[in-house]
């Protein structure tokens, strides 16, 4: 979907006009696209970004480039997303100028002032959404200049204002993968997998969304610590306004690692649970799983996708007996994403984002990389979707542990559930991730009976393309 969507822009932004036929191809790529949820900020921004491309010291031009950026947002928003249902008023257009202009003066947006120009559209939600988006490249058009850099700030203060003009003021669509018109009941395991991972389109891309240094290799059995760096040197902060992200990132603070010890889910905790699979089902990978799992078992998986989140609610979040103890102190969902703690051991913990979050607070140390298996000398670098490392977390250590780095929440969740649910123990694949092609069991084992007790990939080999 990012390469589409950037070649995309560069031909629309080509010759900086647009007539009846490019507006309707517009909405017309936009309707094959099927951008879930959680890529319409990104979609957005990356116009603005496609769009420095073509800044010239033409300000006339640069007119034209504004019209042709507020046209491929207001496709967006047409298209993708709907008005909120609040009350809204009558806004002066002088009153809209001003504030607009007042934001241009610095060419900059703070994170303080991201919130002022949120809290300007909730307390004045403009009757005309449309002229009210528009009115912020019409004043921008006094604000451009000779110069390159002055006119990139710019544009980079309109995206913040239509950012929070539509955090304010619009919510996604309802999406719906269209239904899969093949049988899916004769698809593979394998190619179900490969599927998954060519609709993940809320994948972050290495190098543009992350990046991460792997540093030294080694070998399981060796102790010494082989990187003397963090495995994340950046994750992109936009990352953690999309939808999913978000929600998964509300989850990590509402476990005790320590197995043994009991969990307790608040009222606020619960709301989160559903909000995070609200998001999720709202994504094509999960509601792919839905109709694979449907298809290959149509006597136990729900044909409504309410009913499906319900089980899905059931075999990831239900607590159950783990420790020692008879307390109910894990879920699958805890184990898998965010790890637990037993007899001085690291138990779980198979997800990028709870490790980059834990590294970023100083409680893991990044220890290296364990070398791959590999069919013709591939080595793991920051490119790769899959590792397998060690690392030491809350002073215990874990000496092997395989996660997918990069990948969407969603992703993880709808793989795992499909193993669980239609899979067996362990599921040998082959998964081409477009940089590496790697050899993968996928382990899923249950617990109390109908939940997941751990799930996570494990690498068998590795080859580049």
């Amino acid at each position: 979907m990012n390469t589409q969507a950037t070649q995309f822009y560069r031909e629309f932004f080509s010759d900086l006009s647009i007539d009846r036929s490019e507006a309707g191809e517009l909405a017309a790529f936009l309707s094959k696209l099927q951008p879930p949820p959680g890529k319409l900020v990104w979609l957005r921004s990356q116009a603005f970004r496609v769009g420095n491309e073509f800044l010239t010291d033409d300000k006339e031009k640069n007119k034209s480039l504004l019209r042709a950026i507020n046209y491929i947002v207001h496709a967006i928003e047409t298209n993708c997303l709907q008005p909120k249902n609040v009350d809204r008023v009558d806004v002066e257009m002088d009153t809209l100028k001003e504030f607009y202009a007042n934001l241009y003066q610095d060419l900059t947006v703070n994170a303080a002032e991201n919130q002022d120009i949120l809290r300007f559209f909730q307390k004045h939600p403009p009757s005309d959404l449309i002229t009210a988006r528009a009115t912020a490249f019409q004043v921008a058009c006094d604000f451009l200049s000779e110069d390159r850099t002055t006119n990139v700030a710019l544009l980079g203060c309109i995206n913040a204002a239509v950012n929070s003009l539509e955090s304010a003021l619009y919510e996604p669509r309802d999406y719906h993968l269209e239904a899969p018109q093949e049988d899916l009941s004769g698809l593979s395991l394998e190619q179900a997998v490969q599927k998954l991972w060519e609709l993940d389109a809320n994948r972050l891309e290495s190098g543009d969304d992350y990046v991460i240094n792997v540093q030294g290799g080694k070998k399981p059995y060796w102790k010494e610590d082989t990187a003397t760096d963090p495995l994340f040197q950046s994750v992109d902060n936009e990352v953690w306004q999309r939808p999913t992200y978000k929600a998964f990132h509300t989850l990590l603070d509402n476990y005790s690692s320590e197995l043994g010890v009991s969990e307790s889910v608040s009222g606020v905790e619960s709301r989160e649970v559903l909000a995070f699979l609200d998001a999720i089902c709202q994504t094509a990978p999960m509601q792919f799983c839905h109709y694979y799992c449907r298809a290959k078992d149509p006597d136990r998986i729900p044909e409504d996708l309410v009913e499906f989140k319900t089980l899905v609610h059931k075999i990831w979040f239900e607590l159950y007996h783990r420790g020692d103890t008879d307390e109910k102190d894990s879920s699958g969902f805890e184990h898998v994403f965010l790890g637990e703690v037993r007899d001085g051991e690291v138990t779980g913990f198979h997800n990028w984002i709870q490790f980059y979050f834990e590294e970023k607070k100083g409680e893991l140390d990044y220890r290296g990389y364990l070398k791959p298996r590999s069919k013709n000398d591939a080595e793991s670098d920051g490119n790769d979707h899959l590792l397998t490392l060690q690392f030491h977390w809350k002073g215990v250590e874990k000496f092997a542990g395989t996660f997918f780095v990069g990948v969407s929440p969603e992703f993880e969740m709808a793989l795992y559930t499909m193993c669980f649910l239609i899979g067996e123990e362990e599921n040998n694949v082959e998964l081409d991730t477009g940089v590496d092609v790697f050899g993968l069991c996928i382990k899923c084992y249950r617990m109390a009976r109908d939940k997941i007790g751990t799930a996570f990939p494990e690498v068998t080999s590795q080859s580049e393309e």
